[in-house]
């Protein structure tokens, strides 16, 4: 003990306590530890989120076109489920294609009959053709 006071220094003494691995030493340290990974795990979660934000898509790109399929549905006092259910399509797909993603003629084709309208008004709901 004398000899680690000399190397610490004259006026500053090791509490013994403070040296030996008690368990509050150990779960004091465990504590910052748990602390300190949630919040790197919370910074880098931010980080994707900003990045998600900032970059395209990698792979396959799909176009975004603006529609108006949503407020056709609204229109119609449709829910997602039962234009989905009308449809024959699941209701992840009409999510898809109301946020304005790429999907099949036949898709198209029939969520319009869903909602009750003809081919002709595709261009209203879905807008021009590329």
């Amino acid at each position: 003990m004398e000899q680690r006071e000399k190397s610490v220094g004259a006026d500053v003494s090791v509490m013994p306590e403070l040296t030996s691995d008690t368990p509050e030493r150990h779960r004091a340290r465990s504590a910052v530890a748990v602390d300190t990974v949630s919040t790197r795990t919370t910074e880098n979660t931010a980080a994707r989120a900003r990045e998600r934000d900032v970059k395209a898509p990698k792979g396959k790109q799909s176009s975004v076109t603006k529609n108006r399929l949503r407020e056709t549905r609204i229109e119609k006092m449709m829910s997602k489920a039962e234009l989905a259910r009308r449809a024959n399509l699941s209701v992840l797909t009409i999510d898809r294609v109301e946020k304005g993603l790429g999907c099949r003629m036949d898709t198209k084709r029939k969520i319009l009959e869903a909602l009750g309208m003809s081919l002709a008004d595709r261009v209203r709901v879905f807008g021009e053709e590329e």
